[in-house]
């Protein structure tokens, strides 16, 4: 039997979003620093609280891309191992990464912490919900 590979296609879609955001840190890091807005020295363990807000918000979303989303690579790798088919898993993985690519549009730009906690909150309980799916299945599996 064929594995069902669709699974990978949304931690595919989350894995770009987190290259994106990366990709952009250094344009920043380096214009802060040849603008005078930020000294290289800044950068030596992680930011300082001279680095202006905009890189540190993009750098604070980019951890927010390494943290949580380590539970939606493991469940999208659980449920592609076990070939998981239902739709449900697909589904949540897939409104997962929605919600991750609409809190990272809010929290670099205009920044409204309730929309974005909001978001935040929606993606973590999408991701409970497919970690439930995922075992819920396995259990009836035997």
């Amino acid at each position: 039997m064929t594995p069902f590979t669709s699974i990978l296609w949304p931690m595919a879609a989350l894995a770009l979003l987190t290259f994106v955001v990366l990709l952009i840190m250094p344009f920043l890091r380096v214009g802060d620093v040849a603008a005078g807005r930020a000294k290289a020295a800044d950068f030596r363990y992680g930011e300082s609280e001279d680095v202006p807000w905009r890189t540190r918000l993009f750098n604070r979303n980019y951890m927010n891309l390494l943290e949580l989303p380590v539970l939606f690579y493991a469940a999208c790798l659980i449920a592609f191992v076990t070939d998981d088919r239902d739709a449900l898993p697909l589904g949540l993985a897939w409104a997962f990464v929605g919600f991750r690519v609409l809190h990272t549009l809010v929290h670099v730009s205009l920044n409204p912490i309730l929309i974005r906690m909001a978001l935040f909150a929606a993606s973590a309980m999408t991701l409970l919900a497919l970690w439930v799916a995922i075992f819920w299945r396995l259990a009836q599996l035997g």
